[in-house]
């Protein structure tokens, strides 16, 4: 099944914010940000890109107020590095990907705490001559 359109620029998008802002944003509250994923409208007009910026949630409001105040320059120069006649309206937003996966792998370490290890100089089982 060929790729929708939508999923065509979402991809293409992503690359050319990436490049953008490694390359020619300048704001230190930008620093630290990958652009994670960008989910395109099916009409092509919006677009939701979603981010992950290190730090605390202070750090990371930071980071979004960076974005929406290079919005304007990212749009601009995307839209001409992918060739598009209309760039989509970028709407930065934190991706809740990481906090989701951070919370399982927690819950999942409190359910199956780590086992204790077995002395430096315990035998290993696998090594046991009888079972060979």
């Amino acid at each position: 099944m060929p790729a929708k359109r939508t999923d065509r620029v979402g991809a293409l998008l992503k690359s050319a914010l990436a490049e953008l802002l490694l390359r020619d944003v300048k704001d230190p509250r930008v620093g630290l940000v990958t652009i994670t994923g960008v989910d395109v409208s099916p009409d092509l007009k919006h677009a939701r890109v979603f981010v992950s910026a290190l730090g605390d949630a202070e750090a990371r409001a930071r980071s979004l107020a960076g974005l929406a105040s290079a919005r304007a320059f990212l749009q601009a120069h995307a839209g001409r590095r992918i060739g598009l006649r209309f760039t989509p309206e970028l709407r930065f937003e934190i991706d809740p990907s990481f906090e989701a996966a951070d919370r399982v792998e927690r819950l999942l370490r409190d359910l199956h705490p780590a086992s204790p290890q077995a002395p430096p100089d315990a035998p290993d089982p696998d090594d046991d001559p009888s079972r060979r």
